[in-house]
């Protein structure tokens, strides 16, 4: 995975909440543009309640199938903070990170669904 403290290779220029569709839309400034779920983006939270605090200690959250984003905004120069209708508000979402989830996005969700799988969870509520 990108580390969040390694320098930006690529900035957005655009980024777009649809609230209907429930995606985040990023363009980066290599025109590379990305449409990511909120789901994904709520599952893949760089959070501590996600990521936890060391290696190995990432959790599968289940039940998120139907969350929307509330809002977005900027945390310096570098990420932006994406508020939930679970109201998880605590992952800071660096322009790595968002690069990183779009590039691999198939690989990341797929692996989620076969963890979800494996321990017995849904994406329902």
């Amino acid at each position: 995975m990108t580390d969040a403290a390694e320098p930006t290779a690529h900035w957005p220029v655009e980024i777009k909440v649809k609230s209907a569709e429930k995606v985040l839309e990023i363009v980066f400034d290599d025109d590379k543009a990305f449409s990511l779920p909120a789901e994904l983006l709520r599952v893949e939270s760089p959070s501590a309640e996600v990521k936890g605090h060391g290696v190995g200690q990432k959790r599968i959250i289940p039940g998120r199938r139907h969350v929307g984003i509330m809002e977005v905004e900027p945390v310096g120069n570098y990420a932006i903070k994406i508020k939930f209708d679970d109201l998880h508000d605590t992952g800071i979402f660096s322009w790595n990170y968002l690069r990183h989830l779009g590039e691999n996005q198939e690989t990341i969700w797929q692996t989620y669904l076969d963890k979800l799988a494996e321990q017995g969870l849904s994406r329902d509520p």
